[in-house]
């Protein structure tokens, strides 16, 4: 089928030129609102000259304008397959009957991108992600801005634990604070479980079980950064992409957008590189101006987090509690014994009732970060116990931290100054060996920057002017 087109009548230039200058836009500025590089498809449009049919619709969207009172006429190489598509889209009594007809068509796209738990762990057979997925919360005070002195962590003298971890946060269940805020921005630490909280979420709408006037996007930006090979890239295109194996015309995709019908869940700003990574944020900030009724998640590691985005709620993924430990524990050692789940259950009872020992203290630390609960759980499988040398269990824990996290996901990181995994490791042990030396658990930047810049200036090749290692040192530190 030959590409379709769209001209604008007389009368419907005379309105939208009214309309373009009521707003006092630029040429410029609705090409970018379109997503497109340059003005010409829009000089065109403005000029009655045919234009493709999709750049037509969203032209007059952004002009508040019904495209339909606008055009002259179509131009399609199979004028059947032209009333077929508008048709369907007439044919659709009510939006929500719209709605049911596209979940139905993406729902084994979104078993296929969500079923599934992603994990750096290596297992014998994948867990399917509703059968272990645990309910999460988000604190709607970022940790990294509560303004807190060394002295206000250091531990208490009668709980001897410090008061940051002590202490009743507020914790909102993300259901309930994705159902009150209509475009959000969730940081979190690697592992926290914000890939997992997206295709849960997914899954929910797709179900009519959340979002339930929905249809979900999920979109892995690690994924969409590589497939793309220009400079027109726009949310809607690669929505309609995706959608395209499902037969859903560009129409039925865009009077979703237009009435607000699209959950669009994007995960992981923070692994894509940083040329793309702005890219991805102007497209994310003009997507959701231009269909601001539509719902928007995003989701980035919390040290990595560069972008303020207008109009979005930022929270933070909390850690795991006790009773969140203790549902995940249960459903994990279930799931992984599906063939005998008496034995999945007294496992799970056993593993309960061993971490909560005070020799295990370190390993409940460990657990309130769901990555490394899944690994404390791996662990006791095959030993119905916790490693006596607990070195061994931190040792992993350091491995799917550093290397495996990124590595399971195909993620190169832009490093200012560029480390290998021996000299981070080695970085952080003679942090952890300074400090404890010194007995403390808690430190200022500043007292760590010196031992890094100490370690950098042993390497090869390195920069020992001090000005050049502390910014060095900086850089890795961050």
């Amino acid at each position: 089928m030959g590409k379709r087109s769209l001209k604008a009548s007389a009368i419907g230039i005379a309105k939208a030129k009214h309309a373009f200058q009521r707003r006092e836009w630029t040429q410029e500025y609705l090409a970018s609102a379109v997503g497109l590089q340059t003005r010409q498809s829009i000089w065109k449009f403005f000029s009655g000259k045919p234009i493709e049919r999709h750049l037509f619709v969203d032209i007059c969207f952004q002009l508040d304008l019904d495209w339909e009172d606008i055009a002259e006429r179509l131009q399609y190489d199979s004028p059947l397959m032209v009333d077929i598509e508008v048709e369907d889209v007439q044919s659709a009594s009510t939006i929500d009957e719209l709605v049911q007809e596209v979940r139905s068509h993406l729902n084994p796209i979104i078993q296929a991108q969500c079923g599934t738990l992603q994990t750096a762990i290596d297992l014998a057979q994948p867990l399917a992600l509703e059968h272990v997925y645990t309910d999460v919360e988000l604190l709607p005070c970022l940790t990294n801005q509560r303004w807190l002195e060394v002295t206000d962590l250091q531990p208490s003298a009668i709980t001897d634990q410090p008061p940051l971890l002590t202490s009743a946060q507020t914790r909102i269940p993300a259901l309930q604070a994705v159902a009150q805020q209509i475009r959000l921005l969730i940081l979190g630490k690697p592992g926290a479980g914000k890939t997992t909280f997206l295709q849960h979420l997914a899954l929910l709408c797709n179900a009519g079980n959340a979002f339930s006037h929905c249809v979900p996007a999920f979109v892995s930006l690690r994924d969409l950064a590589a497939k793309l090979n220009d400079n027109s890239f726009n949310f809607v295109q690669y929505i309609s992409q995706q959608w395209s194996a499902c037969q859903l015309s560009h129409e039925k995709i865009l009077t979703l957008l237009q009435e607000g019908r699209v959950l669009l869940l994007l995960d992981g700003l923070d692994e894509v590189s940083g040329d793309i990574q702005t890219q991805l944020s102007s497209q994310i900030q003009t997507f959701a101006d231009t269909y601001s009724k539509n719902p928007l998640i995003v989701t980035c590691r919390l040290a990595a987090q560069d972008y303020y985005f207008r109009g979005f709620t930022v929270m933070e993924m909390a850690d795991f509690a006790p009773s969140q430990i203790t549902t995940f524990v249960q459903k994990w050692f279930t799931s992984t014994n599906s063939a005998n789940p008496e034995i999945g259950a007294a496992k799970a009872e056993q593993f309960l009732e061993q971490i909560q020992r005070p020799e295990h203290q370190s390993i409940r630390e460990l657990a309130v970060t769901p990555i490394l609960l899944h690994l404390a759980c791996l662990v006791f499988q095959e030993r119905s116990a916790f490693p006596k040398k607990r070195s061994r269990l931190y040792q992993t824990g350091l491995d799917i931290l550093l290397v495996r996290w990124d590595k399971a996901r195909g993620i190169q990181r832009d490093q200012t100054y560029h480390l290998s995994v021996s000299d981070r490791v080695n970085i952080l042990s003679q942090i952890a060996a300074t400090t404890f030396e010194q007995g403390k658990y808690f430190f200022e930047k500043a007292e760590i920057i010196p031992i890094i810049a100490s370690y950098l200036g042993t390497l090869p090749d390195s920069d020992t002017d001090p000005e050049t290692l502390w910014l060095n040192s900086e850089a890795v530190l961050q």
